[in-house]
């Protein structure tokens, strides 16, 4: 069983790595977020410096969102979804794995390239420090809420929107508690455990639900 959760693992991260260089997708998106805002806003740095935690999580959340409509759909164009179904590991198994997969590839690098983006906002080392943890806990949430909007466009060719519509309000209570935790780290109102140990949960929760989740929608299509 551990050992098809791993070939699932390194299979789509495979993928992911090789086909045009979707990997790294998320992360341009990004980076190109994260640098037309500021222009959009203005010079002022202590206006940046304010705001820069809202920005760069709300371009994670919007990163998040690319590629996640081929997360099963194209499994199921090849036929691989169809083995997945078919074998003998729990499906949810099988989504958790893919779910692994995607943030490695997705939010793992958000996270680790917060703080240099961070730069553009004229944010504190306090602050870049910050938003690099809450989105190291707090992307599993976004991809596994993502996984349960992509098994149920999996059928659907062009479900990228409908994905997103259903998603994103799901997404905003990671949003909301990652920019508050980040925001308490340099000053805020609350302690900086409380958002984030309430983001932790927030994670944890989705991806249990998430998985189990998505596994149910993914067998009604079958």
């Amino acid at each position: 069983m551990m050992r098809a959760f791993s070939a699932i693992v390194s299979r789509d991260i495979r993928i992911a790595t090789r086909i045009g260089g979707a990997g790294g997708l998320p992360l341009v998106f990004f980076l190109m977020l994260v640098t037309l805002i500021p222009f959009a806003i203005g010079p002022d740095l202590n206006l940046l410096s304010r705001i820069g935690p809202s920005i760069l999580w709300l371009a994670a959340v919007l990163s998040t969102l690319i590629g996640l409509d081929r997360l099963f759909q194209a499994d199921e164009e090849d036929g691989s979804l169809a083995l997945i179904l078919a074998s003998e590991t729990p499906l949810e198994l099988a989504v958790i794995a893919k779910g692994i997969a995607h943030w490695l590839t997705t939010g793992l690098p958000l996270a680790l390239f917060a703080p240099l983006f961070g730069l553009l906002l004229a944010l504190t080392p306090e602050a870049m420090l910050a938003v690099s943890a809450t989105l190291l806990v707090g992307t599993p949430a976004l991809t596994f809420i993502g996984m349960v909007g992509a098994a149920l466009t999996a059928k659907l060719r062009r479900g990228g929107l409908i994905l997103a519509i259903l998603v994103m309000p799901l997404m905003v209570p990671s949003l909301i508690f990652g920019v508050s935790a980040a925001q308490a780290a340099v000053g805020g109102t609350v302690p900086f455990l409380t958002p984030f140990l309430l983001l932790c949960a927030i994670s944890m929760v989705a991806i249990v639900v998430g998985a189990v989740a998505a596994a149910m929608a993914l067998r009604a299509d079958e």
